[in-house]
């Protein structure tokens, strides 16, 4: 079988409001390895336009963007 792990780390951003979200994934992502995922669950609409410009920003790449009922979730690969 050739599955990989999950390595991810989540970060559970419910209830926030913009700017919170942005500032607690880039806080977040300084523990993450190059290479790793940091994966974003948020309730604000906003940040289908913060999240991807904050990655274009730092960098990063934003492997996944989707919804989920009432949830957005982003998954950021750090890039060294």
């Amino acid at each position: 079988m050739t599955s990989e792990p999950t390595t991810d780390r989540i970060l559970d951003l419910r209830g926030l409001r913009c700017p919170q979200p942005v500032l607690r994934a880039k806080k977040a992502l300084r523990d993450v390895a190059v290479g790793g995922a940091l994966v974003l669950e948020c309730t604000d609409p906003l940040t289908v336009i913060d999240v991807p410009h904050f990655v274009n920003q730092t960098g990063h790449l934003l492997s996944e963007h989707r919804k989920q009922d009432d949830l957005y979730i982003f998954r950021i690969v750090k890039q060294g």
